[in-house]
């Protein structure tokens, strides 16, 4: 072998041993990193804002979550001088009791008018058999339960009517002039329970075609003379729930509970039950109800609850 083929023998042996190392680049793989030098003090000025962005940022938070809590939760953890000066601090930021009502309440608005958007007035909530109701229903007046001497004289009292004039109607003429529905249903309470129960009376949509509510009328208000707080003193109750709710086919002004006539505590001798409500609006022992063409007050909205309260 000479001296050039030598050389080429040389370099087939190199390319040979070199093919395998050559690999095909694709357009789509990631570009390797290469490393970008930082001054060590850049860095650490950038990790000290970056700390004081942030801890500046869970300070707030703290304070706003802190500012939204009831004020008797402030009063069980700070001491009176503490409270006294995160008060004027509060009132110096201009974040003021009033302003934190109206804050929560525009929330709570937004969260009903959500809800009532969702809502269909053709969709029922689940029935149950008899074999499925809960014995005991748990009496879940708001505050005391009132003694039984109001129903001998008991009325319900029609207002805001299309007629014009109130309308006053008795029991009696209540249960023999309208036809006797039973409906078995769950009633929700806003604490959390929940039971069966079996209900009947008549619908409130019935009640609505005998005595129409004035034309502008979108709004039902509810109330009951008779309701007393704990202490046994007169506390009047009053719902608010718009008509559509009313008219509903599962809505009853009910008067008999398992079959029997209401006892006093579940609201003798005349109740809401409205099923697609928290309990809460399911008023009882019902002795006005008014039709308006804007939504009235409602007792447990006023104490910082919603208004529609849906389920």
């Amino acid at each position: 072998m000479d001296e050039d083929e030598a050389k080429v023998h040389d370099a087939s042996e190199h390319e040979e041993k070199t093919e395998p190392e050559k690999k095909v680049r694709s357009r789509f793989a990631e570009e390797a990193p290469s490393p970008i030098l930082v001054p060590r003090r850049r860095l650490q000025m950038q990790s000290r804002r970056d700390f004081l962005i942030y801890g500046a940022g869970a300070i707030a938070a703290a304070s706003a979550f802190w500012w939204l809590l009831p004020d008797d939760t402030h009063g069980r953890v700070l001491t009176q001088a503490q409270k006294a000066r995160l008060d004027s601090l509060q009132a110096r930021t201009g974040l003021t009791a009033a302003r934190k009502e109206t804050l929560l309440g525009k929330a709570l608005t937004f969260d009903d008018d959500v809800a009532e958007a969702l809502y269909s007035p053709n969709r029922t909530v689940p029935t149950y058999a008899k074999s499925q109701i809960m014995p005991d229903l748990r009496n879940n007046y708001g505050g005391g339960t009132p003694e039984p001497d109001y129903i001998p004289d008991w009325t319900l009292k029609l207002d805001g009517l299309a007629a014009g004039k109130p309308q006053t109607l008795r029991l009696h003429d209540l249960v023999t002039r309208f036809g006797h529905h039973d409906e078995i249903t769950r009633l929700v309470c806003v604490e959390g329970w929940s039971a069966i129960a079996w209900w009947g009376g008549l619908r409130f949509a019935d009640l609505l075609r005998a005595f129409p509510p004035a034309p502008d009328a979108r709004w039902v208000n509810m109330e009951s003379a008779v309701n007393v707080d704990t202490d046994g003193n007169s506390d009047p109750y009053y719902v608010s729930i718009d008509l559509g709710t009313a008219r509903h086919s599962q809505t009853l002004l009910a008067t008999h509970q398992d079959g029997r006539p209401l006892t006093v505590e579940h609201g003798a001798p005349l109740r809401l039950i409205a099923p697609m409500k928290l309990g809460l609006k399911n008023i009882k022992a019902v002795t006005h109800i008014t039709y308006t063409a804007k939504e009235p007050a409602d007792y447990w909205n006023e104490h910082g609850y919603s208004k529609y309260d849906g389920i």
